[in-house]
């Protein structure tokens, strides 16, 4: 999945001097990848509209596995809300897990790496929840936050 914004990450900057771009992390600004990267206008409105608050705290991701699942009436938004789950889940992660921080793999994808090393492939996560509801999104932030 190609994501617009992230463009910018992958532009040498003027100072860098032959490095290379590819191999910047999110990381390197994670207060403006993490803005970036939490927008996620379609879940927020769909939360909104239920009645939840994202504040990009632990009890909001129980609070989204409580929706109803209307979403997968349209197969046109399950993909775009799965995205924006896993970009919030990651979110949540980055915020709350010290020492997490947002990486970018070779082909773009934006993935949380932890502590530990482990890279968490937070979009794969939402894509599933939206689809399916499971795993729950708390149960994948209690995974991650355990390691």
């Amino acid at each position: 999945m190609h994501f617009p914004f992230l463009d910018n990450w992958r532009k040498p900057h003027p100072d860098a001097e032959g490095a290379v771009a590819s191999s910047r992390r999110l990381s390197d600004d994670p207060e403006t990848a993490t803005q970036l990267l939490s927008e996620c206008e379609l879940l927020r409105e769909q939360a909104r509209g239920a009645g939840v608050e994202l504040d990009d705290s632990v009890e909001s991701l129980a609070a989204l596995d409580q929706l109803l699942p209307h979403w997968r009436e349209d197969p046109e938004v399950t993909p775009w809300l799965g995205t924006d789950a896993g970009l919030y889940l990651g979110t949540v992660m980055v915020r709350s897990v010290p020492g997490a921080r947002w990486v970018r793999w070779p082909n773009g994808q934006p993935v949380v790496r932890l502590p530990s090393g482990r890279e968490a492939d937070v979009l794969e996560e939402g894509t599933n929840w939206a689809e399916t509801g499971s795993p729950e999104l708390s149960q994948a932030y209690a995974e991650v936050s355990e390691d």
